[in-house]
């Protein structure tokens, strides 16, 4: 039932007050009879036959005390092929529910379904076999004939009737045929709404007597959409509630529940959470909403981009439907996917039409409407995917881990992730087909054939029309962007830019522009910038050089002496940005002592940029051949040669023991011996040095021997207490490699001290001779073993309930190796204090097993940070080796964070992306040209050299040092 008065009205389905019966006179015979519905407070819904050519029309509602209450209405819209038809009453101060209709502000909203399979469904009219003739009035009046109501209940039968296109009802119960009239007792049924599941699902307009009396014909509201014109749809929308697109109708029956157990669906929740977070806080950096979404629309491609429409719409064998109306707009996107009944959807554009838009809009309204039953839509990036080596489902699975932290195991094995996507918990939207390399699209396309998980993909059409030439992406609907009009931008560009002096926008900079862009014969220039100004890229370009920077002109955008065509004007934008987006902003004294953002210079900030983008370059023509889009701050330096890697890696290990050696010998020898300060000094600086040696070369080798690319952030946490022992397979391995390693290492150690600091004449007795080396080697071994298998036993995988961000996994990874830390100098320490407290008494062994375990701190907790995990590796190379060289700032992240405020970057989860890769591409030319010239190149015009083919050459990367 509807709501009750004063509370909130809720859409509930049929409601008896609300059904009526249609009276009609014709003024040249009689009248008819019809049933309708009342679908908001002066609106009744009908069929268009029931009202077409009367003279009058009359309403009657069911009073709650069983009489009748009659409205005069009036047919104001009407569509004779869908058969459907509005009246408006003319008493539009409806009374309210007792009185025999619910008030128009307390009218629950009607919803409106599409039926997929047989549903149960109900109808509630006024036929008539529900004649009663000569009867006393219910009102208590003079006998009178009249018609009541009839609840008629049954089930639909969608695949009925295909031709005709109706809706066929099979009743559970039917009247019987009156013999004397030859009529059919269904009349005046017409017009009455068929509802299922609290869902209008179409308006009963035929009884075919040939089907029998059990049979009723309805008109299907998903019909609606090919039989109404799409001004008659915003009409019905604005009236009724009908959704202007097909994919806003819910769909019965509904779908089952996905299958999974309640963690799963927790997970769903917490990372359709996490979803809408990041690409809300993405929407507000590039301030889509200011002054408001720039219109991306879209129609239906070329038709031999898609596969067939029987496959598309899952048509029975042997039907040949028609195409489905899939144009809209942005703010549609949601509903023109839910209209494709298979669920697959290609979206083509050019570069900077807007497609990574549209997804992220896409994403953002689907999880405003999901439900706790319904898949999470989730972008990936296809830029990084190399079909050839990994599955789709794999690859997923990675970047789910990657950069929504799923790595948890699920109740019946393998991780979240896995999970998630066998179950169809992921709704994968991809951005970026045309981004994978070249020689790899079409195997990524066979790849997407062997599933017919629902997806929605982006590509540039070339690419995409190359990939499909020979067949199509299975079961896939393609739509195409359309450009941006000029009307779009007219309104668009001066609301971004100073009030003019009459405060409207018709004096704003961008006016002389709009002018010269108006007339109709435009200038050279004009053409141009019209030709340019057709993305939503383009303009957002324009913007941030025009209208945020101080002091510019955008006149200059006309001048075609200074850009000769289309592509010109692209470069200028492009190269424009990034000086714009670092244009200082002037503070006074107060805000500079409190300011937020850092103020870096636009030129060290470009070359800065210019630098990551190259490194993206090489980095993914080392890989896929195709540049690569995700910026990971433990991939920083990976470009760098091995040989190199492993001289800063080994350097830095060699310094870890070296000064800690050193430093700890002197306290030892000044206590133990009486060789007194000198002696202490020299020896200190000799072991040093050749315990130094022995660490950078054993670290550094390894780390060569065992490196294939940049090490992943760990996605475990160290936890005491509460584990759960899953990851306890992994103890006797990690403590058999650390033995191994520790034995070697203990070897080469002994034989440094025995062999060569010996033969010095720095021996200084404390080695305990046989018995010592006897003990040192196993003691060592086992001490690193136990290390690492004590640490393998106190991992746990990363909570899903934890963020992920570049930021959180910088600092988990770099808790981890704090704490690494800890555990080797605990090891270590008590281990050397307790064996020494028992022969030397407990004061030496308090100060060996102190300067033991700060030893064993950064000789073995800090080089095997450095050599083997992402965060030692980061600090090896990205926080020290390349802000030495100039390649990048010191305070990097916070360059990054920054840099995402300024709109040149975005965050994608764990990863960071160029805005676009249209930037990328610019700010990788850029550079690779200064480096050739001997120095980078920040012209605003952006006629850099063109970009050769092939893989980035490393000293193009790594080579250069900054100014």
């Amino acid at each position: 039932m509807s709501a009750v008065m004063g509370g909130p009205a809720q859409p509930d389905g049929l409601d008896r007050r609300r059904a009526v019966q249609v009276i009609t006179t014709c003024g040249t015979g009689p009248g008819g009879r019809g049933s309708g519905y009342q679908v908001a407070g002066n609106v009744v819904l009908t069929a268009a036959h029931v009202v077409c050519g009367a003279a009058t029309v009359w309403v009657r509602f069911l009073t709650e005390d069983g009489g009748t209450r009659e409205v005069q209405g009036e047919p104001f819209w009407v569509n004779s092929a869908a058969d459907v038809a509005l009246i408006a009453l003319a008493d539009a101060a409806v009374r309210g529910p007792g009185a025999g209709s619910p008030a128009g502000a307390a009218a629950a909203p009607v919803r409106f379904a599409r039926v997929a399979k047989p549903v149960e469904c109900e109808a509630l009219g006024f036929p008539r076999f529900r004649l009663r003739a000569g009867t006393s009035s219910p009102d208590g009046g003079a006998a009178v004939s009249y018609r009541d109501s009839h609840h008629a209940r049954g089930e639909t039968t969608p695949l009925s009737n295909q031709r005709e296109g109706s809706l066929e009802i099979t009743l559970k119960s039917s009247p019987e045929q009156d013999p004397q009239s030859g009529r059919s007792p269904w009349e005046g049924m017409s017009g009455a709404p068929v509802w299922s599941g609290g869902y209008m699902i179409g308006v009963i307009t035929k009884h075919h007597r040939s089907d029998g009396l059990g049979t009723l014909a309805a008109s299907p509201v998903d019909r609606w959409y090919r039989q109404v014109s799409p001004q008659e749809l915003g009409e019905l929308s604005s009236l009724i509630g009908l959704p202007v697109h097909p994919g806003g109708l819910e769909e019965l029956p509904r779908r089952a529940p996905l299958p999974g157990v309640p963690e799963l669906r927790e997970a769903a929740g917490l990372l359709a959470s996490r979803v809408a977070g990041q690409w809300r806080r993405e929407e507000r950096r590039r301030r889509v909403h200011d002054p408001f979404p720039l219109p991306v629309r879209f129609r239906s491609a070329d038709a031999r981009l898609l596969d067939h429409w029987a496959k598309i719409r899952g048509a029975a064998p042997g039907a040949d439907p028609a195409p489905l109306a899939l144009a809209g707009s942005i703010d549609r996107i949601v509903e023109v996917y839910r209209s494709v009944p298979s669920g697959r959807l290609v979206v083509l554009g050019e570069a900077g039409a807007g497609k990574t838009i549209l997804t992220v809009r896409f994403v953002l309204d689907w999880l405003a409407a999901r439900t706790p039953d319904e898949p999470v839509p989730v972008i990936f990036s296809l830029g990084s995917w190399d079909p050839t080596t990994v599955s789709l489902r794999d690859w997923m699975c990675d970047q789910l881990v990657r950069d929504h932290g799923l790595a948890g195991p699920a109740a019946h094995g393998g991780n979240l992730a896995g999970a998630l996507v066998d179950t169809g918990w992921i709704l994968p939207v991809m951005d970026g087909f045309d981004e994978i390399a070249g020689g790899l699209q079409r195997a990524a396309l066979k790849e997407l054939d062997r599933t017919t998980t629902p997806l929605l993909l982006t590509s540039r059409p070339k690419e995409y029309a190359e990939a499909v030439e020979t067949r199509p992406l299975p079961k896939a609907a393609v739509v195409e962007l359309d450009d941006l009009t000029l009307d779009d931008v007219a309104l668009y560009l001066p609301l971004t830019s100073r009030p003019g002096i009459d405060g409207g926008t018709r004096s704003t900079v961008w006016e002389p522009v709009l002018d010269g862009l108006r007339r109709q014969r435009r200038s050279a220039g004009a053409e141009n910038l019209a030709r340019v100004l057709v993305t939503p890229l383009m303009v957002a370009m324009a913007r941030a050089v025009y209208s945020d920077a101080p002091g510019a002109d955008p006149v200059r955008l006309l001048e075609t002496a200074e850009f000769a065509g289309p592509e010109a004007l692209q470069r200028h934008l492009l190269a424009a940005f990034t000086p714009a987006a670092y244009e200082p902003a002037p503070t006074d004294g107060s805000r500079r002592r409190h300011r937020r953002r850092q103020d870096w210079n636009p030129e060290r900030a470009q070359q800065w940029l210019g630098y990551l983008a190259a490194h993206l370059d090489q980095l993914g023509r080392a890989g896929t051949g195709a540049p690569a889009r995700d910026l990971a701050w433990w991939q920083l330096g990976s470009t760098m040669s091995r040989t190199s890697r492993m001289l800063v890696i080994g350097f830095l290990a060699a310094l870890a023991l070296g000064v800690t050696t050193g430093v700890g010998n002197v306290p030892v020898d000044l206590v133990a011996t009486s060789f007194g300060l000198r002696f202490a000094l020299v020896r200190g600086l000799v072991v040093g040095l050749l315990h130094a040696l022995v660490n950078g070369l054993f670290f550094g080798l390894l780390y060569g021997f065992v490196s294939r690319g940049a090490a992943e952030p760990a996605r475990v946490r160290i936890q005491v207490f509460g584990r759960t022992g899953r990851r306890r397979t992994e103890v006797l391995p990690r403590f058999r490699l650390g033995l191994g390693c520790g034995v070697l290492a203990a070897l080469a150690l002994l034989c440094m001290d025995r062999f060569v600091v010996e033969s010095l004449g720095l021996a200084d007795g404390l080695d305990g001779g046989l018995v010592g080396a006897l003990v040192f080697v196993p003691g060592l071994g086992l001490g690193v073993g136990s290390v690492l298998g004590l640490l393998a036993w106190l991992e746990v995988p990363v909570d899903v309930r934890s963020g992920v961000s570049s930021s959180e996994l910088l600092s988990q990874d770099r808790r981890n190796v704090l704490f690494h830390l800890l555990v080797w100098a605990l090891v270590f320490g008590t281990g050397a204090g307790c064996a020494n407290a028992f022969t030397a008494g407990p004061v030496w062994g308090l100060l060996v097993g102190l300067a033991f375990g700060i030893e064993a701190a950064f000789a073995g907790g800090l080089a095997y940070g450095l050599a083997f995990t992402a965060w030692g590796q980061w600090v090896a190379l990205g926080r020290i080796w390349l802000p030495i060289t100039g390649q990048l700032p010191w305070r990097l992240v916070a360059f990054l964070d920054d840099a995402c405020e300024r709109d040149v970057l975005r965050q994608a989860g764990a990863v960071y992306q160029f805005r676009h890769a249209q930037l990328q591409d610019h700010l990788t030319r850029v550079f690779l040209a200064g480096g050739a010239n001997g120095g980078p190149s920040t012209g605003t015009t952006g006629d850099a050299a063109p970009r050769t083919a092939g893989p980035v050459p490393a000293g193009a990367v790594t080579g250069r040092r900054g100014r």
